[in-house]
């Protein structure tokens, strides 16, 4: 039985890259990695902190490489003050890099 030859479409040629890599080297060229890895954190504190966290969360955002957190909870200031590290160790594990310098919670 004869091979049949694959359609010309089907044929991904040495050249071509995906879109994820192609997106990537447009981040990296235009030094804009970090700042999108930072906007992916605001994005995605209800996932990576949870449903708690996140409902007595009222605002986020990053200035200077520092994660400012605006918690409703005094109790829950309080004791992520002190687990902040861990925090900051959540973000690395999650992004595989750190995304920012230090967590503020106000």
């Amino acid at each position: 039985m004869a091979k049949r030859k694959p359609h010309a479409a089907s044929i991904r040629n040495q050249d071509t890259a995906t879109v994820k890599d192609v997106i990537d080297a447009m981040l990296k060229s235009y030094n804009l990695s970090k700042k999108f890895d930072q906007t992916t954190l605001v994005a995605t504190w209800n996932k990576i902190m949870g449903k708690a966290i996140a409902n007595r969360t009222s605002k986020l955002e990053v200035r200077n490489n520092i994660l400012i957190v605006t918690l409703n909870s005094a109790p829950l200031k309080h004791e992520l003050n002190q687990s902040r590290y861990k925090v900051l160790e959540l973000l690395e594990k999650e992004f595989g890099k750190p995304v920012v310098k230090d967590v503020l919670f106000v």
